[in-house]
């Protein structure tokens, strides 16, 4: 977090220095990075938050609401096309990096969101190609986990746990996509209601029979086995970050 909003406040200088308006934020907490887990094993969490609705309701108001889009928005055309350049930069000029699971990504080389990470992590292009290879290997890994004989073992307990509780799930990703059928209709209070009553048993289901522990050692387990194949991005990585999280707390006094 202290990245992104140094980032933010770098950003923010940069787009008053070439005059337009700009606000630092919203960069989410502790609580709300711990929504769209694979399965949710922390009940506390589950009585507060259900599957994180109050998160996404928050996120769609500020995507409507918050200056830093009702700004740009109010300009005159010209100008808008000029602070986007300004905030995003020049999308003919642009890094690519190919992904491990296939397919190309890219960022402008320009604009203060570029230049707020050149001044963070040193390196636009190699923090880029790094981050981007080391984060995206999720469709690699994520079938190997769930084709794990420890992973069906533990997931069959905790779908027999749930039906006990009333509650026929045959796996966690079951209920994340029957989530919106389920609530279709109801009112956001209701919904948030029916969908804690839910989270809670799944918490506790996932308790009961560690599923929440062996989904995280896995993940650690296979996602490891497969980073050593990119082990030079992988230690680029950590070290860009280490050295934009010192920079960032020079900016920030911290």
């Amino acid at each position: 977090m202290e990245i992104e909003y140094a980032e933010y406040a770098l950003v923010k200088e940069c787009m008053e220095n070439k005059g337009f308006s700009y606000w630092v934020g919203p960069v989410a907490g502790v609580d709300a990075r711990k929504a769209g887990r694979y399965v949710i094993d922390d009940i506390a969490w589950a009585r507060k938050y259900g599957y994180g609705r109050p998160f996404d309701e928050a996120a769609e108001k500020e995507r409507s609401e918050h200056p830093n889009v009702r700004f740009p928005n109010a300009l005159p055309r010209k100008d808008r096309i000029r602070y986007n350049t300004a905030l995003n930069g020049d999308y003919d000029d642009v890094l690519s990096v190919d992904l491990p699971a296939g397919g190309a990504i890219e960022t402008p080389r320009t604009g203060c969101w570029a230049g707020a990470r050149t001044h963070l992590y040193g390196d636009l292009e190699g923090w880029f190609k790094a981050r981007k290879t080391v984060t995206s290997l999720t469709p690699l890994y994520v079938p190997r986990i769930l084709a794990d004989k420890r992973m069906k073992k533990t997931v069959s307990a905790w779908s027999h746990c749930m039906k006990e509780a009333g509650r026929p799930f045959s796996s966690p990703d079951e209920i994340r996509e029957k989530r919106a059928a389920n609530t279709a209709g109801m009112s956001s209070p209701e919904a948030q209601a029916y969908e804690v009553d839910l989270a809670v048993a799944e918490a506790t289901c996932a308790v009961k029979t560690n599923l929440g522990k062996t989904a995280r050692r896995l993940e650690r387990e296979h996602r490891s086995a497969l980073l050593k194949k990119y082990g030079k991005e992988n230690a680029a990585y950590q070290r860009m970050g280490l050295a934009a999280l010192s920079r960032a707390r020079n900016l920030t006094g911290e």
